[in-house]
Order: C-alpha cells, then structure tokens, then sequence
C-alpha cells in the first residue's frame, strides 16, 4: 500500500512499476486515485471552510438576538443568518458524507496498487523467469530408484491418506509412528534452530479478524487462500505470519525494542486454489499442515541486512538437514503486490531430480505496516512506519519430502541427519516395516 502523497508526486514511477509487475490493467487506477485525491483534498477544504463560516455566523445570529431585544430590526436579520446557517449544515453534512465516500474508494484502490519493487529484482511476468542466484551442497542421484514420497512413508506405515480422504476429503493425511515422530522432530529442531539464532518462540491465534487479513496480503492471496469461519470475523489463518504481524496493528514500537525478531509454530490452513489443483498427489499441497516460522519487525534501513539474514538462516537449516538447496530470486510478475523482493529456497528432490520450493522469504517493506498503522518512535520523538519481513523456517510436509528422499538408502531405509536424532530418541536410521 503506497503513500497517496508519493502516487501524486511519482505518478510515472508507479506506472512503470506497475509494468514491471506485468499488471497494465491496473495503470488507469493511477490516474483515478490521483483524481479522487484531489476531489478529497478540495471537500476537505471546503468543509472546513464552512465549519469556519458556521461558527462565525452563529456568534453573529446570537449577537442580533440580543440586539433585537433593543432594536426589532435585528430579528429579521438574525433569522436570514439561521436560514444561511441551515443551509451551510445542509452542505457540510453532505460533504463529511462524501469525504468518507471518496476514503473508502481511495483506499480501495491504494490497496491493488502494487508496492514498489526492489531496483534488484529481476523483470519478468511469471515465476518462469525466476533467477537462479547460488547452489549449497552437491544435488545427488542414487544409483537405485526413489519412490514416490507417500510410497516412501507407506513402507514405515507412516500415513494414511485414504482414511483422511473418508473423514476431510481431498487434500488431508494421517500421520503415524515413526513418520509422525520425524515430522514433529523438525518442527522442534526448527523452534531451537531460531531460538539459538536470538529468535523469540510464540504460538499465536490460529484465527484472525478481517481487518488483520486485509492488512497483511492482498485480496487475490486473500480470496485464494483463507478460510473464513461462517457468520463470523473469523479467518483461519494461512501462515502465522498473518497473526503474528497482526500483534502489532495500531502499535507504536520503542526503538529500543526494534528489531522485533519472533519465530512462531502454528498450523496452517490453505484453500490452495490455482493452476496446480489440490488433487494433486501426495502431500505436497494440501489443505492444512504445520509450520515454524520466522518473522522481523524492524527500521526501514535494516530490512536490506535482515532479508539477507533471514534466507540464510533456511539454507543453513536444510544444510544441516543433508539436503541440498539453491536459491531462486523471484522475478517481478511472480511478486505479491505487497512484497518488495523475494526469494525462495527450493530443495533437491533427487526421485523428480530437480529442485522444489521449501521455503519463501520476503521483504514487504511499509506495506503491511502502512495497511496496519505499525510504527515505531525515533530518537527525534517522530513516529515512522516499520518495516516487516517473513521467511518459513519449517514446514514439515515439504520438508519431510526433501528429508526422505535425499536420506534414503537402497535398502527402504532412511538415514536420520545427527542434528534430528536426539528429537528421536536416539534413533539414527528408520527400518521400513514392508
């Protein structure tokens, strides 16, 4: 969400970041807003003109009601003021009423104009022109088959997607044994990974008002993601950081206490509408799962140093995990309009031998804290709005995906990366039981 003060004196600049995002449909909302600014600016103006007039004139009509008392040709006088006073109540009425029209419509729009990108980001309309930036780790393929990720799970009768498909449908799974153990390992792993990186732990509300979603992604995310509890202000959350930079909404935050750096579990609930479909096999993409992740609330000229922190910290954890990665610079039109730059972080699969995406970190610079009013108060005792980024630490059922297939053994067994064996018991290999 841009400054309307920065779209009035930039217009060409936000133009052509729009067509950087590859979103011309949206160039005319340049124009209108800038248009339906200055009509706001002009009824703002006026009204309190009149306010000024009001008051004036109501002093005077109770000077000549005194004044009449003596001189009876002040009455007539005094009442051509009330009826002008009547009048002048009559417009201001109806120009508060348009002013809180012409809001509502401005903000409507400066929520669909695109934030302005990042000088770096690379151009392109789609995630086909994503950019490949480094590799970490050599990405192997066995000499022997890897199964299907489910058949990998099923050979330690660690899920059950057909019972699940019997009591949710589509798009949920049971987790058993040893597989259920492993999932909640690196969700544990992950949680202590961040707290030895400094992080604070929090569990936060799993549902969330909507003014709280309205302020946190943009009404496509919205639409083709969340949940929304019936006859309620309600929404299931989609990641937690939606409640969590949700906790600071209409906050001003002491610098002192900036950078806010919280990593945060909870599970997450996702239509997952889209090209890819969620019948797709498997658990790749699926209507709830769990996830660690990590969220900064900071001061505008920190945000560069922490996304670069905060990616880092993923490629380190999957390291430590065995499992090759690279990052991937996301392009322009493969950016939510919220976001300034992104990255993901995609993992090896050496069963498909190619790479997949495990993680995404983002840097939404003043957007959500501009559609959330988060602030912070300078040493100048002036208030500024903060800047926000997000980064998955974990989610398992990807994750879990990328741990079983590049720790798999030719034999059905899966090796145990030594950093996850004591949130096993001990254990340092999975023997499959068919």
């Amino acid at each position: 969400m841009l400054d309307i003060r920065f779209i009035r004196e930039n217009p060409e600049a936000v133009k052509e970041n729009i067509k950087k995002k590859f979103q011309e449909a949206k160039l005319p909302l340049v124009d209108q807003v800038i248009a339906l600014d200055q009509e706001n600016r002009d009824t703002i103006q006026e009204a309190q003109a009149l306010r000024t007039a009001r008051n004036a004139k109501s002093k005077q009509v109770g000077m000549l009601m005194g004044q009449s008392k003596k001189d009876p040709s002040k009455l007539a006088e005094a009442e051509a003021l009330k009826a002008e006073v009547k009048a002048d109540a009559d417009r201001l009425a109806w120009l508060e009423g348009r002013e809180a029209e012409l809001a509502a419509e401005i903000r409507k729009i400066l929520l669909v104009i695109p934030q302005i990108i990042d000088p770096t980001v690379p151009i392109g309309p789609d995630d086909s022109a994503n950019v490949e930036v480094q590799r970490f780790g050599e990405p192997l393929v066995p000499d022997f088959e890897v199964p299907y990720h489910t058949d990998i799970m099923e050979s330690f009768d660690g899920i059950d997607m057909d019972a699940a498909g019997r009591v949710s449908g589509s798009g949920f799974y049971y987790l058993l044994g040893d597989i259920a153990r492993l999932h909640e390992a690196v969700l544990a792993y992950g949680r202590d990974f961040m707290i030895d990186k400094g992080f604070t732990y929090c569990i936060p509300p799993f549902m969330i008002h909507g003014n709280v979603v309205e302020g946190v992604m943009s009404q496509t995310d919205m639409d083709g993601m969340m949940y929304k509890i019936e006859g309620e202000d309600l929404y299931l959350i989609g990641t937690s950081e939606h409640s969590m930079i949700g906790r600071f909404i209409d906050q001003i935050i002491p610098e002192d206490k900036l950078p806010q750096t919280l990593t945060s579990y909870s599970p997450c609930f996702r239509k997952e509408k889209g090209s890819h479909g969620i019948e797709e096999r498997g658990i790749y993409r699926i209507h709830q799962f769990e996830k660690q992740e990590m969220i900064v609330v900071c001061k505008p000229e920190d945000s560069r140093d922490w996304y670069e922190k905060l990616w880092r910290f993923s490629v380190e954890l999957f390291r430590n995990f065995d499992i090759p990665v690279r990052q991937l610079e996301c392009c322009s039109g493969d950016l939510a309009d919220l976001k300034v730059k992104s990255c993901d972080i995609e993992a090896w699969s050496p069963r498909q031998q190619k790479y997949f995406e495990v993680c995404s970190c983002s840097n939404l610079g003043d957007a959500q804290a501009r559609r959330l009013k988060i602030r912070y108060r300078g040493e100048d005792g002036k208030t500024y709005l903060a800047h926000t980024l997000n980064n998955t630490c974990v989610a398992p059922p990807r994750m879990l995906i990328a741990l079983l297939e590049n720790n798999l053994q030719a034999d059905g067994s899966v090796k145990i990366p030594k950093v996850l064996q004591p949130y096993m018991g001990g254990k340092e290999v999975l023997i499959p039981r068919k």
